[in-house]
């Protein structure tokens, strides 16, 4: 190890380290020509031990050869150091993993809603239309798309004017401490050419949270040249993420319709998470929704068979952390339901 002092501040590296040289900042050497500018509050003598127990916990095996290599012959994962829960270790350092991944934040964040999209008119006045395209989401915590409905020309949706569109997202929860982007382009398919097809919609829109403080859920009408699109949205305070996976266990006979959804306590809109003919035993998609910390989320089973319609509700209390499972029972289906809670990282 080796340090050096005097000179001027230096820039921080893309992995979030200062890279010091001649300069006023005390660092060790943690490798060849990897200098590691110590954290202000650290001695010298902190630092080395920090990544001298890095070293050790890297090695740490159940058993060794000579070399180094595992007994047992499955290399291990490295444990990083002070990284328990139980010792409280993990909240205990300001540099590195422990602050690029901000460790010590285990807050609820507020997260956008999208409880709907509706076909709000078409311009030639022609129903129903296959519709194809996509409309997705981008954060300050994802930038990529975050897809709430997307569809390939290849297979479109069969859709009539004043119609909901069946959206397969989001895959994860959207983040509004800042920002949110929502980009569309929807196309109507006409004809066995992509060059006869019409635009629905095309663009980029934004929401803040600054101007949506109500945590009401609201209406934007979204024009286009072939049309408009009607999405329904809301701000949720305080929020965590419910993911949602149903597994239909049991077909009993023949198939049946089935409709999912879901309610948020205070808010009275439905998000329709799943519509369709259940003919045998299938795993739904995973579905995700933004839950107030504390709050009631229900999930409203729907089976229709015959003449003959069932509804069977599951109610779920938001919770940081954690999963709980309900299973369902129809004359015509058995269903488990599993709500795994998380914050947004």
């Amino acid at each position: 190890m080796a340090s050096s002092s005097n000179g001027e501040r230096k820039r921080a590296r893309p992995d979030g380290r200062r890279r010091p040289s001649a300069a006023t900042d005390e660092y060790i050497m943690i490798g060849p020509n990897e200098p590691f500018a110590i954290p202000p509050g650290m001695s010298r003598e902190e630092a080395i031990r920090f990544f001298q127990e890095a070293e050790q916990a890297a090695k740490k095996v159940i058993a060794l050869y000579g070399d180094g290599r595992p007994a047992d012959g499955i290399p291990r994962a490295s444990h990083l150091p002070n990284s328990c829960h139980r010792d409280g270790s993990i909240y205990t350092v300001n540099f590195g993993w422990h602050v690029d991944y901000c460790i010590s934040d285990r807050t609820e964040n507020p997260m956008m809603q999208i409880f709907s999209l509706k076909l709000a008119k078409i311009s030639s006045g022609i129903s129903p239309i296959q519709l194809y395209g996509y409309l997705a989401v981008r954060d300050i915590r994802d930038s990529g798309l975050n897809y709430i409905f997307n569809r390939s020309r290849d297979d479109p949706i069969t859709i009539n004017e004043g119609s909901l569109i069946e959206m397969t997202g989001p895959k994860r929860g959207i983040g509004m401490s800042c920002d949110v982007l929502i980009e569309y382009d929807m196309k109507i398919k006409k004809g066995g050419k992509e060059e006869e097809d019409l635009q629905l919609i095309d663009g980029v829109s934004d929401y803040s949270a600054v101007y949506n403080t109500s945590c009401k859920a609201f209406m934007n009408r979204i024009d286009g040249d072939g049309g408009s699109v009607d999405i329904t949205l809301a701000l949720i305070r305080r929020a965590v993420e419910a993911m949602i996976e149903v597994v239909v266990s049991e077909v009993y006979n023949e198939g049946f319709d089935l409709c999912l959804s879901s309610f948020v306590s205070g808010i009275g809109k439905e998000i329709q998470l799943f519509h369709g003919v259940v003919d045998e035993p299938c795993g739904l998609r995973r579905s995700v929704v933004a839950v107030a910390l504390d709050t009631l989320m229900e999930l409203k089973f729907k089976v229709c068979h015959g003449c003959g319609e069932i509804e069977r509700c599951a109610n779920f209390k938001a919770i940081k952390h954690g999963s709980v499972s309900q299973d369902i029972k129809f004359d015509q289906a058995s269903i488990s339901v599993k709500v795994t809670w998380s914050t947004l990282l």
